[in-house]
């Protein structure tokens, strides 16, 4: 599915190649094909926006840029002859596209984006409002004023679209997205988001996306440490992995981190744990996720019993040298589990 629209009269045209642009000049010449946008090539969005690509027509535009030159390079070689052109600036995306995705790591990341976008004046229109997607998992806060900024601006709309999967899910196209928009938007991101996802939510609101989503990794945050402490206490009492593993699933302890992430090299092939860790979501993305959540309880006065504690957690494994870079189920080598 895409979204079809004129692109703005004043466009740039451009030599490229491999679809990297080396110059712009402009043109008057319109066209009829939909032109897309890609802000952040890191491990999430690099697979999203692969999924975005083969599923778009070939002649539409994808407009892509990030901070790092090897990955924009990297992408373009895995679409020869695709439409697609690397953009130096996050303004020069959102200048030449209708619709922009963003994934991004931070919230300050995100603000300093979207005021370069802002800042140097008026965006081209386009025949469609504008539309800007951020599946970046940020607090409520920044994402809201973010929104407003653009309304205010009169530039289009913004919407709140964290997603859940993982690296997994980004790459298979099975990701879960959780949106915060007016529901007069819900159908036209639903078009674009199921590009990349499976399942798309709308919880509210702008902001209530993210407000879902950091609901769900603060528990996913404490069920990976039970998952790893349970793993471990029963190993080290002499049950096999596999079996423990295989009770648990069918019990009531059950949960994404034993089944599906299982922290214990070999129980589950396809996870991490059973490539060293590597891979995966990282720690200091889930440590970063879990103090967003306890930041915005905190704002909200939500008191919790367990969130401090998994934050000590989760800042000592991201202090380890040789653990930082891996995935978060690593907390089980951390507590010594046996591998």
């Amino acid at each position: 599915m895409s979204i079809t629209a004129l692109r703005p009269t004043m466009r740039a045209s451009r030599a490229t190649i491999r679809g990297v642009a080396l110059r712009r000049t402009f043109s008057s010449t319109t066209h009829n094909q939909a032109s897309w946008g890609f802000i952040g090539l890191g491990q999430m969005g690099y697979n999203m926006a692969k999924n975005l690509r083969q599923k778009i027509p070939k002649e539409d535009t994808l407009y892509i840029q990030d901070v790092n030159s090897a990955a924009t390079a990297k992408f373009v070689t895995e679409f020869p002859g695709a439409d697609i052109i690397v953009s130096k600036t996050a303004r020069e995306v959102a200048e030449n596209a209708e619709t922009i995705v963003s994934a991004l790591p931070n919230p300050p990341l995100v603000k300093s984006v979207y005021e370069s976008i802002l800042s140097p004046g008026a965006l081209p229109k386009f025949q469609n409002e504008r539309l800007f997607i951020d599946t970046s998992t940020i607090d409520p806060t920044t994402s809201i004023s973010v929104a407003e900024t653009i309304s205010q601006k009169g530039e289009g709309s913004f919407i709140d679209a964290p997603m859940s999967g993982g690296v997994v899910g980004a790459s298979a196209g099975t990701l879960s997205f959780m949106l915060g928009c007016p529901d007069t938007l819900v159908p036209r991101a639903t078009k674009v988001l199921s590009l990349m996802g499976r399942k798309v939510i709308h919880m509210g609101p702008p902001g209530s996306g993210l407000k879902a989503k950091l609901a769900n990794n603060y528990l996913l945050a404490l069920n990976n440490i039970a998952a790893s402490e349970a793993m471990h206490m029963g190993i080290a009492w002499g049950l096999k992995p596999a079996d423990l593993a295989g009770l648990i699933n069918i019990s009531t302890g059950k949960c994404w981190p034993s089944e599906v992430n299982n922290p214990v090299p070999g129980v589950v092939a396809t996870s991490p744990a059973s490539r060293n860790y590597d891979g995966g979501f990282g720690v200091a993305l889930m440590n970063k996720d879990l103090k967003l959540a306890l930041k915005a309880c905190a704002d909200a006065n939500v008191s919790t019993a367990l969130g401090d504690k998994a934050a000590e957690v989760y800042s000592a494994v991201e202090g380890d040298a040789e653990l930082k870079s891996k995935d978060f189920s690593v907390v089980y080598r951390w507590l010594g589990g046996k591998e």
